[in-house]
C-alpha cells in the first residue's frame, strides 16, 4: 500500500525527522519552559496534546526526573499542588488551556510549548518554548505533537532520565526516516478495524494513532493498554482487523490476535529491525493519510474539525 503524498499532510509526516533533530538542537533555547528534575509536574493538553502529555508523564516519571502527571485541560483538579504546570498548545488559542492558566496564574509556576509566538498563550504562562519550525498547514497535527515529544525526550536524555530500554532520540530520528519511505503493507488498506495498543509511555502513542485515524480517514479505530485487550477489546479482532501494538508485545498477545483471525502489526522496540514507537507513530499517520484519499476524502481538510477550538461564548 502507498501513500502519493499529495497531501500537506503528507508533506508535513515526511518532514518529521528533520523536524525532530531541529527541536532537539533547540534544546538549549527552551530550557526555561522544561520541568527542573525533582519539580513535581503537571502537563496538560488537548486532544492529540493530551496524549502527547500522557507519554511525556509517564517516561519523565519512569526515568527518574521527577513525578508526572497528565491531564485533560478541562479536567485538571485546582485542588491539587504542583510546581509546575507545562501546557502543550499548537496554536495558542485553545481556550480550556487558556482558561486553566488564566486560573492559576501567580499560583504555581507555568511554561508553555507552542507553533505560534503571536498568539495569547505567550503572556498566559510564564515561559513559553516555541517550536514555530514545527507548525503545521493541515487541521490534522502530526509534526508539532511528536516535534513536542522529541523536544521532551531530548530533555530528559540530557539529564540521564531516558527510562531504561527507550532508544535515543537519533536512534529515534534514524527510525523515523525509515518509517516515511518505507511501504505501508496492503492488508492494512483492506481492513475496517484498528485496534492500537500500548504499554507504559506508548499508549499515550496508540490513543493518538487511534485519533489520527478517525480525524483524517473517518476509520473506525479503538486504542488501549494492551494488556487489557483481552478483557473486552479482543472481541472485535477477526479477519479482516487489524491489532497495532507500539512497543513490545506482552506475552501471548500474538497468539491471540492469531486464533481470532487477526492481522497483527508489532514494532518491538527490542528486535534488530523493529522501529522506535514514536517512528511507529509516523507509519500510522501515513496510513490515516493512504485511507483517507483512498476513501475521497480530503486529510487537509477532515470533516467537522478546525484548526484550534475556540469557544466563542466561554468566560473561561
Amino acid at each position: 500500500m502507498s501513500d502519493n503524498r499529495s497531501s500537506r499532510t503528507s508533506a508535513e509526516i515526511a518532514s518529521q525527522p528533520a523536524v525532530w533533530r531541529r527541536a532537539a538542537e533547540s534544546l538549549q533555547d527552551q530550557a526555561a519552559a522544561l520541568p527542573r528534575r525533582g519539580e513535581r509536574v503537571a502537563v496538560v493538553g488537548c486532544g492529540t496534546s493530551w496524549f502527547m502529555a500522557q507519554s511525556y508523564a509517564v517516561l519523565r516519571e519512569t526515568g527518574g526526573h521527577g513525578e508526572t502527571d497528565a491531564y485533560a485541560a478541562s479536567e485538571f483538579p485546582l485542588g491539587r499542588r504542583y510546581d509546575r504546570i507545562l501546557a502543550i498548545t499548537r496554536s495558542g488559542t485553545t481556550t480550556e488551556v487558556l482558561g486553566l492558566l488564566g486560573r492559576v496564574k501567580g499560583t504555581v509556576a507555568t511554561a508553555a510549548v507552542t507553533a505560534d509566538p503571536a498568539t495569547p498563550v505567550m503572556e498566559a504562562a510564564d515561559d513559553v518554548a516555541v517550536l514555530d519550525f514545527a507548525d503545521e498547514e493541515s487541521v490534522v497535527q502530526t509534526r508539532f505533537a511528536t516535534a513536542n515529544l522529541a523536544l521532551l525526550r531530548a530533555h530528559l536524555e540530557s539529564e540521564g532520565a531516558l527510562p531504561a530500554g527507550v532508544r535515543s532520540l537519533d536512534s529515534a530520528i534514524r527510525d523515523a526516516e525509515r518509517a516515511v519511505t518505507e511501504p505501508l503493507d496492503s492488508a492494512l488498506g483492506a481492513a475496517d478495524q484498528f485496534t492500537f495498543l500500548g504499554t507504559g509511555w506508548t499508549c499515550g502513542l496508540a490513543l493518538e494513532a487511534a485519533l489520527k485515524m478517525r480525524e483524517a480517514a473517518g476509520a473506525w479505530t479503538e486504542a488501549y493498554p494492551a494488556m487489557e485487550y483481552r478483557h473486552g477489546p479482543i472481541s472485535i479482532t477477526g479477519p479482516g482487523r487489524v491489532a497495532w501494538a507500539f512497543g513490545d508485545l506482552p506475552e501471548g498477545l500474538a497468539g491471540d490476535v492469531a486464533r481470532v483471525g487477526g492481522t497483527l502489526v508489532a514494532g518491538s522496540t527490542t528486535a534488530p529491525a523493529g522501529l522506535d514507537p514514536l517512528a511507529d507513530l509516523v507509519r500510522a499517520q501515513r496510513l490515516a493519510v493512504a485511507l483517507a484519499e483512498a476513501r475521497g476524502y480530503d486529510p487537509d481538510r477532515p470533516r467537522n474539525l478546525t484548526r484550534s477550538v475556540v469557544l466563542q461564548d466561554s468566560h473561561a
